[in-house]
């Protein structure tokens, strides 16, 4: 077994794509990891922001909380429609280009994939915070573990969907089990308590209050806990990962996802409360994530601690699962019209969308470098994209109902006419909460992302143009081709390229470049082995021209015969036949100069259609007995 297959698996036929689809309990954690992960972050995100009110601030969570369920609903109930609607996969980008045009698709993918590249950095961020919680060492190498994160995950997904959801499976289901086993605790000694429990392991002392609590810090601590709403939209994108029926699959995939996320929120928001949790500064010595104190002080720090946490750690680190599947199935969504390379849309080795899955790799990485891997710095940008996507998306619904009238149409317009409204609602308010604090960058990604998209489908439109005409043959003019081949010597590479040209044509002109002593060894070695045996078979014999560069360039020199040779045969096709020693091994091209290829790329810089260029490769693995055979 080679050790690419070791690391990614053996190759997969397309006849085994039925094998990658994914049931129900498979799809939680390939297409949910991102939606619960985020009541990880979503709650702190929040409480960082009343941190200036102290408990007066914390007694608000619950109740912006409660904003955050009714809007997660809204969405809930939005998304279940574009599910029916959209058997095959209605993700932002189909529903918004489908009914309202392609550039509000566009407008939807960029949205969309700025989400999911910033859930890969703050899962990632999120989830060594919580190790930090435990392991406080490690704080010093926040960024290094990020990293290493990354590459793990992305190797694994790198594997294929079914591999993915089966390795993160048990760490989805623990996260959830121990959340709710630390809820369920907490809520039940909460009660007989009578609100007031006491906590195994206290938690540090919330700050004393230094700001008044205003509508405006509510608001921004809404914007901020709007990111536990950020992955809802993935089941829809991924609808074709599931196994038949995939509707109802997909339908009961989101309500499972949506349901548990709530009972978290909930869960989280009325705890932090009861036991005076607060949100710290991750940046500081003796950092702790509210799961870490909501733990400690509901189970104490026993062995069932750590074992949350862990499950904590795996979930956030892997809820990047979820952008790994869907933002490489965008990419080839928009590769396939034409706004983006096409190399988005080819299956890898392991049927999934190999260059999506490492330009989110490499894009995300860049990312967590840039924010040093702390997730405070990456909360201010990371609803936008998603709430974006939403807006669009419900907006695309409401104008496919209104059309497809009929049964049922009105109420499942209505529906998604208070999605759109709400989720549009909610952008605006995270876009003035968050512009001064990096929300602006979002602004700046998402038009930049567009004018990409935009610029490479007019290129791909303008090829298409050009090249798609319907054309007849020219056979009016049949003049044989003038051929030039460059050549360093005489050698086993030079005469497979030289063997080439007389194939195709008498007119050849081998060109060797020399520094300012002409190379008589050269001359005689081209009588001996060229003019002779050609004239014994009665061929013309090729030409040989010695051009002198004083400067000890190559490739100039010989652009500029290529430029005499067309003003000398104003009517003649030039083919440029250039040698290429094929190396056997990567490296090895290291050792060699590469000026085959830099000719190839000046010749084809130089937009001539009277030059045509033909490689002629001499492979190294060739061996001596059949080259001693050819002389």
């Amino acid at each position: 077994m080679s050790i690419v297959s070791a690391l990614f698996g053996r190759p997969l036929a397309t006849s085994e794509s039925r094998e990658q689809e994914i049931g129900v309990l498979s799809a939680v954690p390939v297409l949910g990891l991102d939606a619960l992960s985020s009541a990880a972050y979503g709650p702190e995100a929040a409480l960082a922001i009343v941190i200036p009110a102290g408990l007066f601030g914390l007694a608000y969570l619950p109740a912006i909380t409660a904003v955050i369920l009714v809007l997660l609903a809204i969405v809930y109930f939005s998304y279940r429609q574009t599910l029916s609607a959209y058997p095959n996969g209605g993700g932002s980008y189909i529903v918004a280009s489908e009914n309202l045009g392609k550039h509000a698709g566009v407008v939807a993918a960029a949205s969309l994939m700025l989400d999911y590249i910033l859930n890969v950095a703050v899962g990632i961020s999120a989830g060594i915070g919580a190790l930090e919680s435990a392991i406080p060492w490690l704080q010093p190498h926040t960024l290094a573990a990020c990293l290493l994160a990354l590459v793990l995950i992305t190797m694994v997904n790198l594997r294929g969907v079914r591999d993915a959801g089966t390795a993160f499976g048990f760490p989805t289901y623990a996260f959830v089990v121990t959340l709710m086993i630390a809820i369920g605790v907490g809520l039940f000694r909460s009660l007989a308590s009578g609100g007031h429990p006491g906590a195994i392991v206290p938690p540090p002392v919330v700050m004393s209050s230094t700001k008044a609590v205003t509508f405006w810090l509510l608001i921004r601590s809404f914007a901020s806990g709007c990111t536990a709403m950020t992955g809802v939209e993935a089941v829809s994108n991924g609808v074709p990962l599931f196994a038949v029926p995939r509707v109802k699959r997909a339908e009961w995939a989101l309500t499972i996802i949506v349901a548990t996320l709530c009972v978290l929120l909930g869960g989280i928001a009325y705890l932090s409360r009861a036991y005076h949790i607060g949100a710290m500064d991750q940046s500081q010595p003796g950092y702790q994530s509210i799961h870490s104190q909501m733990v400690a002080a509901v189970l104490g720090r026993g062995p069932i601690y750590y074992i949350t946490i862990a499950s904590v750690l795996s979930v956030l680190i892997l809820s990047a699962n979820t952008s790994f599947a869907d933002f490489p199935r965008v990419c080839r969504l928009l590769a396939e019209d034409d706004f983006l390379p096409a190399g988005f849309a080819n299956r890898g080795r392991r049927l999934v969308y190999s260059l999506g899955i490492s330009v989110l790799a490499v894009v995300s990485g860049v990312i967590l470098i840039v924010f040093g891997g702390i997730t405070d710095r990456l909360i201010p940008l990371f609803a936008v994209g998603a709430f974006g996507a939403f807006t669009l998306s419900q907006a695309g619904m409401v104008a496919h109902w209104w059309r497809k009238r009929g049964p049922g149409a009105r109420l499942s317009l209505l529906i998604n006419a208070l999605g759109a409204t709400a989720t549009a609602a909610t952008l605006a308010v995270i876009i003035v909460a968050k512009f001064v604090e990096g929300a602006w960058i979002a602004l700046i990604i998402v038009p930049g992302l567009i004018v990409l998209f935009l610029a490479i489908h007019r290129h791909y439109r303008r090829v298409m143009r050009t090249t798609k005409a319907p054309v007849n043959i020219e056979l009016s003019q049949r003049t044989p081709l003038a051929v030039i081949v460059p050549i360093e010597g005489w050698d086993c590479v030079a005469e497979r390229a030289l063997r080439v040209a007389m194939q195709i044509s008498d007119d050849i002109t081998a060109v060797y470049i020399c520094a300012a002593q002409s190379p008589g060894g050269l001359r005689l070695a081209w009588k001996n082995h060229v003019v002779e045996p050609a004239k014994e078979k009665g061929i013309e014999p090729p030409r040989l021209k010695i051009i002198t560069s004083p400067y000890r360039r190559f490739l100039q020199p010989l652009l500029d015969y290529v430029e005499e040779v067309k003003k000398e045969k104003p009517d003649r096709l030039i083919a440029v036949v250039i040698p290429e020693l094929v190396q056997m091994h990567w490296y090895e091209y290291l050792l060699h100069n590469q000026r085959a290829a830099f000719l190839k790329v000046r010749l084809f810089l130089g937009g001539d259609e009277r030059v045509v260029v033909i490689n002629t490769p001499w492979y190294l693995r060739e061996s001596s007995s059949s080259t001693a055979n050819r002389k």
